[in-house]
């Protein structure tokens, strides 16, 4: 589950999750409805690797590299698989041909969070717009 908060030229992203790994997929779907596109290609998949110091940077990490798809014509729509390794992240990514409908200019370190509740798991970030 995942819930959008506005601010003056950011949007906040705050995920809820069942599992760490469930965090990162649902961050990615959250993004591709905000991006959208206004192009439908043929469905494409990309293998992505990103890497960070610590679990809250990896999950910024993995949104910047899904927005730099997005500025290079390849709009993200569903993760297919997703492997969570010590220093980092290996996933496949499903997506189209397109323009995406929004722009997110970058995804901050702002308000970053990536921590364990109990028994669920709840992910924030701030994406500049």
């Amino acid at each position: 589950m995942h819930r959008w908060i506005e601010h003056t030229a950011e949007l906040e992203l705050q995920i809820d999750a069942g599992t760490e790994a469930g965090v990162f997929v649902e961050a990615a779907e959250a993004l591709s409805g905000l991006l959208g596109s206004r192009e439908r290609g043929e469905r494409e998949r990309r293998d992505i690797e990103v890497a960070a110091l610590d679990r809250p940077a990896l999950l910024a990490e993995w949104l910047n590299e899904l927005v730099f798809l997005s500025e290079q014509g390849f709009v993200p729509e569903g993760v297919v698989a997703l492997e969570l390794r010590d220093a980092g992240l290996r996933a496949t990514v499903e997506g189209r041909a397109g323009e995406p409908r929004s722009l997110v200019k970058a995804v901050t370190y702002h308000r970053l969070q990536l921590e364990p509740e109990g028994v669920r798991w709840h992910g924030r970030v701030v994406l500049d717009v």
